[in-house]
């Protein structure tokens, strides 16, 4: 059949850890700011949590199974800092490592190439603690965490994506206080987070480049909104793109 996709074209699924893993304090895990947010009463319609989520980390040769089924080519999924890194940096979690281990090995083993997110807004709690994205010192958090993660799987991943969606994070987690870690900081600090952030992305691409045991390919992954004018017409057209731009 032809679907009019290039043969090389990359049919694929996504996840986030937080969002599915479960296993919030289970085999020397570490808290994220999405662990304290989701517990904090009131942050989160319904009271709900990631603390069992999809219970993936249980549940991880029948998910892997799913996802071959599926047919797909590839599978992104981010990596729990906190699940490798406990306190953010220091020692790592050998149990952790291994889960993840087994996730890039079953992966392979089904023709399914894994694609890794690094930073898919789970902080570690207890770096948030000494300032978080505020601290310049979040750029060499990142990195060293970073290379801890080139070290353990870059003999079989080549697709690495550093941040995912910065201006969810950024945007909701640190200025409207909507997402972890629930703060409203004002236009400067605000700036500097930011700033932090893409230092970050910047110092983990040059770990990635320098020390991936296969050639990477590297990115991040910005969220974008489009708005499409209802006909191609002025009146349309115009209100579409100011409406694009502002957001």
């Amino acid at each position: 059949m032809n679907t009019g996709f290039d043969k090389n074209f990359i049919w694929g699924v996504a996840s986030s850890a937080y969002q599915i893993e479960g296993a919030s304090n289970q085999d020397g895990r570490g808290l994220s700011v999405w662990d304290q947010f989701c517990h904090t009463p009131g942050k989160v319609l319904h009271g709900d949590k990631g603390d069992l989520a999809c219970d993936h980390y249980n549940r991880l040769s029948d998910d892997i199974e799913l996802i071959s089924n599926l047919g797909v080519n590839a599978y992104r999924f981010s990596i729990s800092w906190p699940r490798i890194i406990p306190s953010g940096d220091g020692v790592v979690n050998s149990k952790g490592v291994d889960f993840y281990d087994r996730l890039i090995d079953g992966l392979l083993e089904r023709g399914v190439e894994p694609w890794i997110t690094l930073f898919h807004w789970d902080f570690p709690l207890d770096l948030y603690r000494r300032g978080g994205w505020l601290n310049r010192d979040s750029a060499n958090w990142f990195a060293d965490y970073t290379k801890v993660v080139v070290d353990k799987f870059s003999d079989r991943v080549s697709k690495w994506i550093t941040l995912n969606e910065p201006q969810c994070f950024l945007g909701l987690g640190h200025d409207t206080g909507e997402h972890a870690p629930g703060l409203e900081l004002s236009m400067f600090d605000l700036l500097t987070a930011t700033h932090n952030a893409l230092l970050a992305h910047g110092s983990a691409t040059q770990v990635i480049r320098n020390n991936a045991k296969i050639d990477p390919v590297i990115g991040w992954s910005p969220v974008g909104v489009v708005t499409y004018p209802f006909q191609g017409r002025s009146e349309f057209i115009e209100p579409a793109r100011e409406a694009m731009v502002s957001i």
